[in-house]
């Protein structure tokens, strides 16, 4: 059996912040990615971060990737990395089942940090399985990873960040976008990203929803439907638009499998995602010993991810008794971050959110 100080689950934004922090104070750290390698949405990001120097303002995605790893680098020996490596349990004696080289293997940590990100949610319409029709990460996967086109013409439905970033990028990469699509009263991504594709003729229909795809091989086509104020389909309002792409950005939910299987008390927020793992100010889970942090604990920027993550790997490493000394100032620099990343109107759902968290678990 393998065993660890801390093992960390998952290589994106959150672990790979974890793994680094908690090396840093001392700890013998396993990152375990079952992707072929480390970043996770990073790699996949080639718009610029906002924020501080300490959030990697005026920094793309993939180059943070390169800067988290080369600090994972720097920790020597501290830090085992295992990718192609797929955690298939955790149980109570925080020992895990891993498949890792086509081998079933048992690993035993002190400390685990679940960073393991979240799926795509997905729209319920007629034909929605039509090949062109994918999810947002998808389209990011085959263009910024494989320089593949998913089309030549896109239409997006999904004005939060994810749609308005992702419809931009394929503008970058010589794709016409019809129009930006969002059920909502209002859009919910950064102002900035709307304005630049309003500013290139993009067109962004709120109060609007998809009711068929078109097509028969392959989507060729979408008819669009109004929404009234309750959400509600409004008859003979019906347009439609032709494209060979059909992407959907409606979210993200939390990958919390480990977590119910270690039995993590957890509380189902809609503002955060979906079912997420109760803890506390340390991102300690009420199961002693398992932490969480990233979208695993509820869906928010990678800059959030990786403030909870160093958050995590420092109070893991705390927990071991390794960095005391440091570790006040440390957590609270954590914790003003993600205070200030959750600041204003765009951080109100997040706020909310961990509000109902916290409502949800103090009425216990």
């Amino acid at each position: 059996m393998t065993r660890s100080d801390v093992a960390v689950v998952g290589g994106g934004p959150a672990g790979l912040s974890a793994a680094v922090a908690a090396a840093g104070q001392g700890a013998d750290v396993l990152l375990l990615e079952r992707d072929g390698r480390l970043g996770g949405q990073l790699n996949k990001q080639t718009h610029m971060f906002f924020g501080s120097e300490k959030q990697y303002a005026s920094r793309r995605g993939i180059d943070i990737s390169g800067l988290l790893q080369n600090r994972l680098s720097e920790m020597g020996n501290r830090v085992r990395v295992y990718t192609g490596a797929a955690v298939l349990g955790l149980y109570e004696d925080r020992v895990m089942t891993v498949e890792h080289d086509h081998k079933y293997a048992k690993i035993q940590a002190e400390k685990i940090i679940v960073c393991t990100g979240a799926s795509e949610k997905f729209l319920a319409f007629p034909q929605n399985d039509l090949p062109g029709i994918c999810g947002a990460g998808a389209v990011q996967t085959l263009m910024n990873l494989h320089g593949v086109l998913p089309g030549r013409t896109a239409v997006m439905v999904g004005a939060g960040n994810i749609g308005l970033i992702v419809s931009y990028q394929l503008m970058q990469a010589g794709v016409r976008v019809r129009a930006v699509v969002e059920a909502a009263p209002v859009i919910g991504g950064y102002l900035v990203h709307a304005a630049k594709l309003r500013r290139m003729g993009v067109p962004i229909f709120t109060l609007t929803t998809v009711k068929e795809a078109q097509g028969q091989d392959s989507v060729t086509g979408v008819t669009l439907i109004k929404l009234d104020e309750n959400g509600r389909q409004i008859p003979g309002s019906e347009f439609e638009l032709d494209c060979d792409c059909l992407c959907v950005a409606v979210g993200l939910s939390p990958l919390t499998e480990l977590l119910w299987q270690a039995g993590c008390r957890m509380r189902y927020v809609p503002q955060l995602g979906g079912h997420v793992a109760v803890r506390d100010m340390r991102m300690e889970t009420s199961v002693s010993g398992v932490f969480v942090a990233g979208d695993a604990s509820g869906v928010e920027e990678a800059s959030a991810a990786m403030a909870e993550g160093r958050l995590a790997g420092l109070s893991a490493a705390r927990a071991l008794s390794l960095g005391i000394k440091t570790y006040p100032a440390l957590a609270d620099e954590c914790l003003n971050q993600l205070r200030d990343l959750r600041g204003g109107a765009c951080g109100a759902k997040i706020r909310s959110g961990l509000d109902a968290l916290c409502k949800a678990e103090a009425a216990v």
